[in-house]
């Protein structure tokens, strides 16, 4: 497969399985998993033109590791960043001390009032590391970098998960755990 059609089918794919499953006719189950051959048949129908060997390229070579596939074969979804309500059934994890959130400088008045909160989806997402971390900011702008410090958020009892492809996932960080860099 080409890069663009590799892209573009992953870009759909987060549009069906984490925020708009109804724009095809798609259901998905409470915990978030699709049937493969119905997302398939259903893309397809739609005029996106999606097969199992391109889902299968997608999720396995997709840097991110957004998506995941059932042991079974049969069915897959989105690893986090869901504006759906669904239950991925994660487990709460003590994260580690300090953890990074990539943004845009234009954001950075609003987290310095409010915080980081979740907006439209189900969590905040937080990387483990600052590179990954850099790149989400990139994709928003002129990236910032806060570092944000979990292991005092966790002390005073807010619960953290980590997705299936090593996101870590809370409800909100308030203003007070996040370090900002000299300069924003």
């Amino acid at each position: 497969m080409t890069s663009v059609s590799l892209t573009k089918t992953s870009k759909f794919l987060s549009l069906v399985l984490r925020h708009s499953p109804e724009s095809i006719g798609l259901r998905l189950d409470p915990n978030g998993w699709a049937d493969i051959e119905e997302l398939i048949d259903r893309a397809n129908a739609e005029g996106k033109p999606v097969t199992r060997a391109l889902i299968d390229e997608v999720v396995r070579d997709n840097d991110k590791q957004r998506f995941a596939i059932s042991a079974d074969g049969l069915r897959i979804r989105a690893n986090q960043g869901h504006s759906v309500d669904v239950d991925l059934a994660l487990v709460p994890l003590p994260p580690p001390a300090t953890l990074y959130h990539g943004t845009a400088t234009r954001f950075a008045k609003s987290i310095r009032k409010l915080g980081l909160l979740k907006q439209n989806r189900q969590h905040v997402h937080l990387s483990a590391d600052e590179g990954t971390a850099v790149k989400v900011g990139i994709r928003h702008g002129k990236p910032l970098l806060l570092r944000i410090r979990a292991g005092d958020m966790h002390a005073a009892g807010i619960v953290f998960f980590r997705s299936e492809n090593g996101v870590w996932l809370t409800d909100a960080v308030a203003a007070e755990f996040i370090d900002w860099p000299e300069r924003d």
